[in-house]
């Protein structure tokens, strides 16, 4: 009963935002494609919509689905499927979903005269004999292109030292020639909560036969060509993977936790915990500080790049001249291009340590990697970023074991994004999260509990989302307020102080705060600095001691739902996908603003007595409707907004007096 009580008030609830988006509009209180070879590939069914998406997504993962082993489809694109058909045809498989041409390449990457000059070709037009990996994988295999994209191969070089990790990514059983080999090849990233596995083809761009972004060493091997290309597609384009930070990359390469440890006032332990990061076979990188006003030239006097990533291949203490001194290896993916200070290659220093620790940990050669001694590295980088696929790096106890909860859910303006704590009549519908801390008063003494609030994009392409300024905040729940159900009203918040939170809201794609919580019940809001911004986040909770952590929004993503309402098929829904097709762009997709025309020529006729649908009320039904999180509505998506609006439009409740129809609804 719990469960259908559950599910009705959610979906009276939806109901209730849909019908005020409607109603408001007449008032004027508000001022993807599968290859086309054939259409039996299509595998995803219609997506489900509110609460039974959420529900059903919950229920896929709870089965495997979205994991490593069982990653999503991404485009609707099936690995097995696609590489059966096209074998049988006996055909080369072209994406057109990310296709060969200068629409894959993007804006802004290659000038005019380079750009008409390009060349889509498969390895076996490049090289005679090519491979997918040749005498195994290494960071030295590969070296940054044109694109500017040194954060994704930073993370990339991390990810060569984890052959289980790797393999996790890149799947190694994927002939480039022979009667298996049909121009197809997949790779799988972590993409905000789940796993979705990434089909390519391996048309590559080229000028003269050479590839121009990501380069092997050995020009006949491919996996890191075709790993950037697969990369590129999720991001939208070549150009969409310029700027970044290793972190983006490395969390999306393992699905695990990341931690950002600043280097101008590095803590006392550093050095311990980046030891057992390394002992715990995590991924480290590190950006160097920006350009200085006097900087001239590619590189710092000392050789390093300026606002540029690296990746950590090592950790060494030495002893020299009777000190201990502690060195840290990095590498750039430049492939080239070292640090000329103290303990570089050519350094005098290394004369000071014993014959062994110097024939072990030297190599004079200009392959970008080279030492330096932390002190130098908190100097002259900016942060270090850790990966690993679990929080266990973070203690000392070898023996500890955290815990994970993770929550996807969605700001919505008018209804659940209200802004940060400044804004207090708001701050309180913003969605609400409970978490008990277990354990014996006193027990926690040290950081137990790691918190991450992820923003997911908007956006097809990468270069164009516009990240919010996000943050949490936390609240004790006394022993008074634990009997409350549902959402804190505003009074809780009036008289309550924050025991943590995010130092600063920032436009970044995570924020994360490393806390000690002792035992007890707590809140978690996470919110966008300013109220009715909308946006979809994942919040991850990682504890060291035992917790129960649940939503305290009236949306649970853990409720299972009886029964999923399709949606109606026939000539009807065609009709109205030919609608949406006149006002859509070539993905078949409409924006708030092509939305705001449709509604106002085909439901309202032209009739904008009212105001008529405003754009403010578009942009909140788009919000509410974009299941695929796009920033726009496919056919399906309008279709179900459509029967929506003209379902209340028609409604006997709309027929009420003004007076009753909001009694009703409220």
């Amino acid at each position: 009963m719990v469960l259908i009580r559950s599910y009705m008030k959610e979906q009276i609830n939806e109901r209730r935002l849909l019908f005020r988006v409607y109603r408001d509009a007449l008032e004027h209180n508000w001022t993807s494609v599968s290859n086309s070879c054939s259409q039996s590939l299509k595998t995803a069914a219609m997506p489900l919509r509110g609460v039974s998406q959420s529900i059903m997504r919950a229920r896929q993962k709870k089965g495997g689905c979205g994991t490593i082993k069982n990653p999503e489809t991404f485009a609707q694109q099936n690995y097995q499927q696609l590489k059966e058909y096209f074998l049988i045809k006996n055909m080369r498989f072209i994406d057109d979903t990310f296709p060969p041409d200068n629409t894959s390449i993007g804006v802004g990457k290659l000038d005019p005269a380079d750009l008409a000059q390009v060349e889509w070709l498969r390895p076996a037009k490049i090289v005679t004999n090519p491979f997918f990996v040749l005498d195994g994988v290494s960071r030295f295999d590969f070296g940054q292109g044109k694109v500017g994209n040194c954060w994704f191969l930073a993370s990339l070089g991390s990810l060569t030292f984890h052959k289980e990790i790797f393999e996790m990514v890149v799947p190694l059983e994927q002939p480039i020639s022979g009667k298996d080999y049909c121009g197809l090849f997949h790779f799988r990233f972590w993409r905000f909560g789940k796993w979705v596995d990434v089909v390519i083809d391996d048309k590559l761009p080229t000028i003269k036969g050479k590839t121009i972004f990501a380069r092997s060493k050995d020009e006949c091997e491919f996996w890191p060509a075709l790993l950037e290309k697969a990369y590129a597609k999720v991001c939208g384009s070549y150009a969409d993977m310029s700027s970044g930070t290793p972190a983006e990359a490395m969390r999306d390469f393992t699905g695990g936790v990341h931690m950002c440890i600043p280097l101008s006032e590095p803590s006392a332990d550093l050095w311990k915990l980046l030891c057992r990061a390394a002992l715990a076979k995590t991924f480290m990188s590190c950006s160097t500080i920006p350009k200085e006003d006097d900087t001239t030239g590619p590189t710092f006097s000392n050789g390093l790049v300026p606002g540029h990533a690296y990746t950590v291949t090592g950790l060494k203490e030495l002893m020299s001249q009777g000190k201990a001194v502690r060195l840290v290896r990095l590498w750039n993916p430049w492939g080239y291009g070292e640090w000329t200070g103290d303990w570089s290659d050519l350094s005098p220093l290394w004369q000071t340590v014993s014959t062994h620790d110097r024939e072990k940990c030297l190599s004079v050669e200009n392959d970008g990697e080279f030492w330096m001694n932390i002190e130098d590295c908190c100097k002259y980088y900016t942060s270090i970023s850790v990966c690993g696929l679990s929080p266990d790096f973070l203690d000392e106890n070898p023996g500890c074991h955290w815990k994970t909860s993770m929550y996807e859910n969605r700001w919505v303006a008018g209804t659940t994004a209200g802004g940060c704590i400044n804004n207090r009549e708001t701050f309180w519908t913003n969605p609400q999260y409970r978490i008990k801390v277990y354990g014996k008063p006193n027990s926690s003494q040290s950081k137990n509990t790691l918190v991450s609030l992820m923003q997911k994009p908007d956006k097809r392409n990468r270069r164009m989302v516009k990240n919010l300024f996000i943050g949490f905040t936390i609240y004790e729940v006394s022993e008074k307020d634990e009997t409350t159900s549902g959402k804190f009203p505003a009074s809780f918040f009036s008289r309550k102080t924050p025991v943590a939170q995010t130092k600063t809201f920032t436009n970044a794609r995570e924020v994360m705060e490393f806390l000690n919580l002792k035992p007890g019940e707590y809140l978690i809001v996470p919110s966008t600095l300013h109220p009715n911004e909308t946006a979809s986040f994942l919040l991850t909770i990682f504890s060291r001691e035992e917790t129960q952590c649940y939503e305290n929004s009236g949306r649970s993503f853990n409720d299972p739902v009886e029964k999923v309402k399709k949606e109606k098929s026939g000539q009807n829904i065609e009709c109205k996908k030919q609608i949406s097709r006149q006002y859509s762009d070539k993905y078949e997709e409409v924006d708030a603003d092509q939305l705001q025309s449709l509604l106002n020529e085909n439901i309202l006729k032209g009739d904008l007595r009212s105001g008529g649908f405003s754009i403010d009320a578009c942009r909140s039904m788009v919000a509410l409707m974009d299941t695929s999180v796009t920033g726009k509505l496919n056919n399906q998506e309008f279709v179900h907004l459509w029967n929506k609006i003209m379902k209340y439009k028609f409604s006997p409740k709309w027929m009420c007096h003004k007076q009753d129809l909001c009694l009703w609804w409220n």
